[in-house]
């Protein structure tokens, strides 16, 4: 049996969201809908976090406007392909997720202010959980059939001012989504060997 089949997943769905998929650097002109996006999150929401903390917030770059002020906190080798990407979104964390921890995990309503009272400790995990709802973001626009072009070459302090006026919310990433244009990929990069990255204790 292969590696292939021992997964439940088939294996045009394993190539659709790992093997086969690349970040992709140009895009067609074809549109995304709000109604793609929608789908995407509706299942990317379901990311493993702690405490069910969801800091994960999506800002959907759409108007010639918004798109120019974002393109000029991209660093150079970005500005080209944000610009003309059918659609960009903005990822960031929500600093002040804890808010809503009440509701998201209603059997323990006491870790807002058990855990995250301080804002040091809120925006460390906002981060890290942030970080891992990207991962399935891009895992997501994958899903839906488009390409994902993520990147974090920019302005970071830029983009927060920009897009997140009120000091609460850090941009993570920056991602390209639409379908794969001519030429959309760089060759594929080696990756470690199981051997290299598993141990047993």
């Amino acid at each position: 049996m292969t590696t292939n089949e021992t997964l439940v997943l088939d294996t045009a769905a394993q190539d659709l969201l790992f093997r086969e998929a690349r970040t992709a650097n140009t895009f067609t002109d074809e549109p995304v809908s709000d109604e793609q996006v929608q789908a995407i999150y509706e299942l990317v929401k379901y990311a493993p976090t702690a405490f069910n903390q969801q800091p994960l917030r999506v800002v959907l770059v759409r108007s010639t406007e918004a798109r120019a002020r974002l393109v000029e906190h991209m660093a150079d080798g970005n500005k080209a392909k944000t610009a003309s990407a059918p659609l960009v979104a903005i990822l960031a964390a929500d600093n002040e997720f804890h808010e809503e921890l009440p509701t998201q995990l209603p059997h323990f309503p006491q870790a807002k202010d058990m855990f995250f009272s301080e804002r040091e400790v809120r925006e460390g995990s906002a981060r890290f959980n942030g970080a891992l709802q990207v991962g399935y973001f891009i895992l997501g626009v994958r899903a839906a059939g488009l390409a994902a072009g993520p990147m974090t070459g920019f302005d970071a302090a830029g983009i927060d001012k920009e897009f997140f006026g009120d000091g609460e919310h850090s941009v993570l990433a920056v991602v390209n989504i639409g379908k794969p244009g001519e030429d959309a990929w760089f060759p594929r990069s080696p990756r470690l060997a199981y051997d290299e990255v598993v141990t047993t204790v």
